[in-house]
């Protein structure tokens, strides 16, 4: 694969193929810019794209890095890349850059071992220094230690000092702009002393603070990489394309974006649905699980609707197209999944709130201290000294820590019991849950029908269940699999075996024709009444046959458990009325939604948040995607489709529903040390910081205190583990 092209080296005539119609008069282009980090990069990003001339709207998505940007067409392709360029930002066209690696993780794993393995080895220069060296021997450690720092610097310190100098360049500043300050000039000092053979030096100041600086970025970025992949996922559900049928009855093999409304496709077994249609001709049963997130498949024939994305299983089709593959089905649950991640991607983390307001403070008190002390003393080498002290000291190490390490030892705690946790941002927004929605199939039960044992309509229901279960046994249909693992195999030996695609099967045997499957065909009349699966035999009723759904293991148990903790519980269902309204009645849970579309889904949890209820999706079918990505904060268990898998936060892998309070119980311990850390921090600044700006510290003395606050963080969130086992054992989750 090619890298990708930068955008400013683009044509407008690119972009704009690059670029999709919205309505006779927007465009939509999507752009990666692997550069996007935090909450300012988004105001900063967002305010310059909508102040171009002809952009309508543009929307970052922190958890993708991605840029959506919609411009009127009539004034032609706004200058996109030229503009992120500008702003120090690497803009690349989103479908060249989608399948590319993490280059910035990469980068920070290099940066932060160089810098720990220099660290090392200047701390080991430096203790002979501090046992008493003197004379040359302590020059030449210090020279050697110079010869150490300043590769380290100009390595991993790029990383700071390149989005300092974008920073500045453009009249901004932001955290690494007294970071870079703080390390540049205790470099700077310390080879001004080396070179005068003065008696201290402060590389191992400076290179300790990158180490330690890189541990938090890094922690951060991989907590912030575990992004939404669940529009990818979902891409893989569309058909590539189909074989269309001209008027003439000739068959052509089109790709899926020359489908057209109007066109006749044929659908063999096994094939996706590529765009809306109806059926036109033949009998099949579809995998709709896409729509219903029912596991069971649905029959169609003529005159039925499809959705594109679902799968054809049983027999061939001729359909007819109602839509092209941008306006179907497929496109616009990807396009639900978009807007709703994009409006996640604005909830701003406690650290960047933090962080905006430390950069302006710590430049205007290293000013005032390096100004205080010129008209005190006179001696710019001590008011400078004093002024490094103060950076180092107030050094964002145990800031940068505060999050991550605490999300770090949280999602440890939580993989140990079996759950999996994409992003530490949802661990802030878990806390903030007031409702529970859940969906029905998979979820709450096991998503694997079985046959209703219900007292015996008839003195031959165990005859007629072993002859049922021995036809189903010729069949893959998760009804007829439920059938068959019901009884003990019988030695029946059927002169002919056939399956109905989207009716049944029909079996001979002495003469008589059994049918297994639905009633109208069965027994040839209207038998709505008869509720499930129908065994019939020469057209004559014998025994019908009803499943349901089990419950998972500890539902119940899990239901009580948030109850009690005080939560709104609801489910929300494309399944059957009925089957809906049974499971909400053995939960004991009064709102209940059911025959819900993946559309109907989203506009609800959207609903839900306009009244200000931030709510918890737990979810696991293809239908449930946007959903999971609409809710506040979702988790999946590990049994979901994949789609499912990828849009939630969470994953748990444990079949007990007992893990939603027990990873709730996490976030509000990580929620709880995050608070202390913070707490910390500032008292941390309010003991350090006057005895910086007092005199009483030397560069080294900073960066040894401020590996010393680092250090408390660290500790302070290795307590999570035993807080939360001792308050899930009080509180009752597992």
């Amino acid at each position: 694969m090619t890298a990708p092209s930068v955008l400013p080296r683009l044509s407008a005539d690119e972009i704009l193929l690059a670029s999709r119609q919205l309505d006779a008069e927007l465009r939509h282009t999507d752009l990666s810019v692997p550069g996007i980090s935090c909450g300012g990069c988004i105001r900063k990003i967002e305010d310059a794209l909508a102040g171009l001339p002809g952009v309508a709207r543009a929307r970052v998505n922190l958890s993708t890095r991605r840029v959506a940007v919609e411009w009127r067409e009539q004034e032609g392709p706004p200058p996109l890349g030229e503009t992120l360029t500008g702003l120090g930002y690497d803009a690349f066209l989103h479908e060249a850059q989608a399948d590319a690696k993490d280059p910035q993780l990469a980068r920070l794993i290099r940066a932060m071992a160089v810098a720990g393995f220099a660290a090392m080895n200047i701390m080991g220069l430096s203790i002979s220094v501090w046992s008493g060296a003197a004379g040359e021997t302590r020059d030449l450690f210090h020279w050697v230690s110079a010869a150490i720092a300043l590769p380290t610097l100009a390595y991993s310190g790029r990383i700071f000092f390149q989005s300092a100098w974008q920073a500045l360049r453009r009249g901004r500043t932001n955290m690494d702009v007294p970071i870079s300050l703080g390390v540049l000039l205790a470099f700077a000092m310390s080879l001004y002393d080396t070179v005068h053979r003065l008696p201290h030096a402060y590389f191992d100041a400076a290179v300790s603070l990158l180490f330690f600086l890189l541990i938090g970025r890094t922690l951060d970025h991989v907590m912030r990489e575990k992004a939404r992949t669940a529009v990818t996922g979902l891409g893989r559900l569309a058909a590539y394309g189909a074989t269309v049928i001209a008027p003439d009855g000739s068959q052509a093999y089109r790709a899926v974006e020359e489908l057209e409304p109007g066109m006749t496709i044929l659908l063999r077994p096994g094939d996706r649905i590529p765009v809306d249609a109806v059926v036109i001709e033949g009998r099949s049963d579809i995998d709709a699980a896409l729509v219903t997130g029912e596991s069971r498949p649905e029959p169609v024939g003529a005159g039925n609707p499809l959705r594109s994305g679902t799968l054809n299983l049983t027999g061939p089709l001729t359909i007819l197209a109602t839509a092209s593959s941008r306006d179907s089905f497929l496109a616009v649950m990807a396009g639900l999944m978009e807007a709703a991640e994009g409006g996640r991607s604005h909830f701003r983390r406690i650290a960047d709130r933090a962080a905006s307001l430390y950069a302006p403070l710590v430049h205007t008190t290293a000013f005032l201290s390096f100004f205080g002390w010129m008209l005190a003393t006179g001696d710019w080498h001590q008011s400078l000294t004093t002024a490094v002290a103060v950076l180092i000291i107030t050094c964002p190490c145990a800031l940068g820590l505060a999050v991550p390490m605490v999300q770090v030892v949280a999602a440890r705690a939580l993989f140990e019991r079996g759950i999996m946790v994409k992003d530490g941002s949802a661990m802030e927004r878990l806390v903030e849950v007031d409702t529970v929605v859940f969906d029905k199939t998979g979820t709450l039960t096991v998503g694997q029908p079985r046959l209703r044992r219900e007292a015996a309509a008839n003195s031959d229901y165990l005859t007629h269940l072993t002859i049922a279960a021995q036809i189903a046994r010729n069949s893959s249909h998760p009804y007829a699999q439920a059938l068959a693992a019901a009884a003990q195999p019988m030695n029946i030996i059927f002169d002919s075996m056939a399956e109905h695609a989207g009716l049944g099967l029909e079996a001979e045997v002495g003469g008589d024709t059994w049918r297994l499957g639905r009633g109208d065909w069965a027994i040839g009349e209207d038998a709505t009444t008869r509720l499930g699966t129908v065994l019939a035999c020469n057209g004559v009723f014998a025994q019908a046959f009803s499943f349901e759904d089990e419950l998972r293991p500890g539902t119940m148990d899990a239901i009580n458990a948030l109850r009690a903790r005080g939560f709104t519980l609801e489910i929300m269902s494309g399944d059957r009325v009925d089957a809906v309204a049974s499971i909400a009645t053995d939960l004991g849970i009064a709102k209940y939604q059911a025959e819900r579309t993946p559309v109907q889904k989203t506009d609800y949890l959207a609903s839900l948040a306009a009244t200000g209820r931030k709510a918890l999706m737990v979810g696991d079918g293809l239908n449930d995607a946007p959903a999971l990505v609409a809710a506040h904060v979702s988790m999946a268990p590990g049994t979901a489709a994949d789609i499912g898998r990828q849009a939630a936060d969470f994953v748990f892998l444990h079949s007990d529903l007992g893990s939603i309070s027990y990873a709730i119980e996490v976030a509000r311990v990580s929620d709880r040390l995050i608070r202390q850390n913070f707490t910390f921090a500032g008292l941390y600044n309010l003991v350090a910081l006057p005895l910086a700006i007092g005199g009483y510290v030397t560069p080294l003395m900073a960066a040894l205190a401020m590996s010393g606050s680092s250090i408390v963080v660290v500790v302070n969130a290795l307590r999570l583990s035993p807080i939360v086992t001792r308050r899930s054992r009080s509180t009752g989750a597992r």
